[in-house]
């Protein structure tokens, strides 16, 4: 009888670990899922790194859970809940990092300076940590993928601590197009030139803008105008386009770009004299 009571025992403490688990990983998979649709919609930040802290907190009750069935365990956790003032101090102590990490992760999926998908560059004392477009966040880290390939993981209290150079944070993004004409040209049609480009290109976002002549070298005059796009990825393509785009229609309008060349005569008294000197 005493045998068939404590298999049954058994039995019961198995039944809910088996519970427990089931019913924990129901609540991560529906976590995951839920946060899947919503990085659908938007891929932020702050939906990543809640994501990743939920996961750990429904990981940690689980473990507590199922290690509570056990009488030994109940017993030291009961012992330790008594402790509560020595547990929060050791337990500080002993994750300060990890929990500087947690408090940092919450701090930046708040105040969101970085999102997914921006170009940043992460800069300490002067000395660049990481330079690439913001591809992950966790509870702990932030991932960021350099220009070559490579993933660059910064601890959040590193970043929180650094300065963060965001070439997405506000909207739309400008960069200056310089070209330089010949002082014969005409003007009215260098402007001209210029504007259809910018009014043809499907990236721009501001049309009207002005083109000024910025300085007078040797050689010409220069114009100077902005280019706006909605991204930085945008802009360098709107820019590259617009180059080869008023190149080919300066020549076709017969607008000249200027450039040094040199000129080399050789004399035939020069020949002559250097022959000599072989001679």
């Amino acid at each position: 009888m005493e045998k068939l009571l404590l298999s049954d025992g058994h039995f019961q403490k198995i039944f809910s670990i088996l519970m427990i688990v089931i019913v924990f990983a129901a609540l991560i998979y529906f976590s995951n899922l839920t946060f899947r649709r919503i990085q659908k919609r938007r891929n932020s930040i702050f939906s990543k790194f809640l994501h990743s802290f939920l996961n750990i907190v429904l990981l940690f009750i689980a473990i507590y859970s199922i290690l509570s069935q056990f009488e030994i365990t109940r017993e030291i956790s009961t012992v330790i809940l008594q402790s509560s003032t020595l547990l929060i101090a050791v337990a500080t102590f002993a994750a300060q990092q990890a929990l500087s990490n947690v408090i940092s992760g919450f701090m930046l999926s708040a105040s969101r300076p970085l999102e997914i998908g921006q170009k940043v560059k992460i800069l300490q004392g002067g000395s660049l940590i990481a330079e690439g477009i913001v591809k992950d966040m966790t509870f702990r880290h932030v991932v960021i993928e350099s220009y070559d390939g490579q993933s660059n993981i910064v601890p959040n209290s590193v970043i929180d601590q650094a300065v963060i150079v965001n070439a997405n944070y506000v909207a739309g993004t400008g960069n200056f197009l310089e070209f330089e004409v010949a002082y014969d040209s005409d003007f009215d049609k260098v402007r001209k030139v210029i504007r259809h480009a910018l009014e043809t290109e499907p990236y721009v976002t501001r049309k009207d803008i002005t083109i000024t002549t910025s300085n007078l070298t040797s050689n010409g005059v220069i114009f100077k105008f902005a280019v706006w796009t909605e991204t930085v990825n945008e802009n360098f393509t709107a820019c590259s386009n617009l180059r080869e785009r008023i190149v080919e229609d300066f020549r076709k309008e017969g607008i000249e770009i200027p450039y040094q060349t040199i000129d080399l005569n050789l004399h035939q008294g020069f020949k002559s004299d250097k022959d000599a000197c072989r001679k």
